[in-house]
């Protein structure tokens, strides 16, 4: 190892910071200097949670195995009825059942 940080890689960690840095203010910015949000801008932000949470659900769900699947179909039905940390509660416990009979 000729030394602790590869400069590229230190260079790719920077970027990102500062890619993130200037979306986060680019987009306060934006906001801000509007008097009223035009109705589309405001239906693609309120599109960003789905978004956001499909983006973390899918790829679980696809590549995590029967158990996970069968777990996040229970969570989803559960969460059209229930609070969160119920729903979170069964879902946990589905998923432990699932795992130790299917493995």
């Amino acid at each position: 190892m000729d030394a602790l940080f590869h400069m590229q890689t230190v260079l790719i960690i920077l970027a990102g910071a500062v890619a993130t840095y200037l979306t986060r203010v680019g987009g306060y910015v934006f906001i801000t200097r509007m008097k009223r949000i035009p109705p589309r801008a405001e239906a693609a932000l309120n599109a960003v949670p789905a978004a956001v949470l499909t983006t973390l659900v899918a790829p679980a769900a696809v590549t995590g195995g029967l158990d996970v699947s069968l777990t996040m179909a229970v969570a989803f039905l559960l969460g059209l009825r229930m609070a969160l940390l119920p729903m979170l509660a069964v879902g946990w416990i589905t998923v432990m059942i699932l795992r130790h009979f299917i493995g």
